[in-house]
């Protein structure tokens, strides 16, 4: 449980390490992306099941930072970055990220930021797909030739993304990371100890 909702200098330090480094695995994982389209070539809604790639910042900065705004911070600059190293996307990532960001942090707000455990990072990892593919089905509207059905299984192929890879593979990593003692400055630092829901 956080005991203060105030950033300090660690906070930010931390956010600013998670949000760079994600924005350089998205520059990776967008190369990645363009050269697996032939796997969903014969139902392209299903490419929905590994938006969750572009998800993970914002859950896991909120899993590990617990203060308001970690999610926003480390999705939305995950993006800038992204942006900076060149995306196919052009900056409309910075919406994206501003979207997918605000899914997440939603739900830790719902929580008051004072749960952190699975079932809380898969609910958040949920939304943020949620969000995300919201965004990309009806609002940047990237998938004119699809119908209706076919932007709503896009957005649930989203929404299980996001609760896998987002929310799920977060709450490890932050889990793993907190047992090697790199998160001791942070309210996070027990996270390797603590109940799965807690």
């Amino acid at each position: 449980m956080a005991k203060t909702t105030t950033w300090r200098v660690a906070d930010i330090v931390i956010a600013a390490v998670i949000a760079v480094a994600s924005g350089v695995i998205f520059w990776a994982w967008n190369m990645t992306y363009a050269g697996l389209e032939f796997l969903w070539a014969a139902f392209p809604p299903a490419s929905g099941l590994v938006v969750g790639m572009w998800l993970f910042p914002g859950v896991l900065g909120a899993l590990i930072i617990r203060k308001p705004g970690a999610a926003l911070f480390c999705e939305v600059i995950a993006a800038v970055i992204s942006a900076f190293l060149g995306s196919q996307w052009g900056v409309t990532v910075l919406l994206s990220g501003l979207i997918q960001g605000l899914g997440a942090e939603l739900v830790f707000a719902s929580f008051r930021y004072r749960r952190f455990g699975l079932w809380v990072a898969t609910l958040a990892g949920g939304a943020a797909g949620l969000f995300g593919t919201f965004n990309d089905a009806f609002i940047m509207a990237w998938f004119p030739e699809y119908t209706l059905a076919m932007k709503l299984i896009y957005m649930g192929c989203g929404v299980v993304s996001g609760l896998l890879i987002a929310g799920a593979l977060s709450w490890v990593l932050t889990r793993a990371i907190a047992k090697t003692g790199a998160l001791s400055s942070l309210a996070s630092r027990k996270a390797g100890s603590e109940p799965v829901n807690a």
